[in-house]
């Protein structure tokens, strides 16, 4: 859906462009978002390589299991449906500890393996488990301790102060988190 609306947006620029006079700025633009795009892709590739290289070196080294571990007790009460040292844990644990990186990208491939685990869980697979609208709520709720790819963006517009926003992002990634897992089991109740 999101595409059509960015298509739509685009077509209706072009057109009004056309409109009034304007098509040497709109090839203008094109070219320069183009460069403007491949400039930032190659600032931020190296920050983003950097931090996914930690991350892989902590899931080798076991730092990930042990933030993993750290985190379970937690996630055993958000998720109860979950049966004790089920592999959905484990991953929901990882992409959990990821995403508090700011890592979104690494942390993919654990939510989809959650997601996966825990469908195989659920009783009913033409509906979303308890467990699942959980995951989904925590995911979409952008728990973050370090957002590394906002800091990276900062870093490649030369902030005088790249990591002034991790203090101001931690609050809002904790309100935004306990108002999903709040509004989850309010609709949770609400639904039985």
């Amino acid at each position: 859906m999101i595409n059509y609306i960015w298509a739509i947006f685009i077509i209706i620029g072009i057109i009004y462009g056309i409109l009034t006079n304007n098509f040497e700025i709109i090839n203008k633009e094109i070219l320069e978002s183009s460069k403007t795009t491949l400039d930032l892709i190659l600032k931020l590739f190296p920050m983003i390589a950097l931090w996914t290289g930690i991350m892989n070196i902590a899931k080798e080294s076991g730092l990930l299991q042990k933030f993993s571990n750290l985190i379970s007790p937690l996630l055993r009460k958000l998720f109860p449906e979950i049966p004790k040292n089920h592999e959905s844990l484990g991953y929901i644990a990882s992409n959990v500890v990821i995403n508090m990186f700011g890592l979104g990208n690494a942390a993919t491939p654990f939510g989809l393996k959650a997601m996966k685990s825990l469908q195989e869980l659920n009783k009913d697979k033409s509906t979303a488990s308890r467990s699942m609208i959980t995951f989904l709520v925590l995911n979409t709720s952008g728990l973050t301790i370090i957002p590394t790819t906002v800091i990276s963006l900062r870093m490649a517009y030369n902030s005088s102060n790249p990591t002034e926003i991790v203090i101001t992002s931690l609050i809002a990634t904790v309100c935004s988190t306990i108002a999903g897992l709040i509004a989850d089991r309010i609709f949770a109740k609400r639904n039985r």
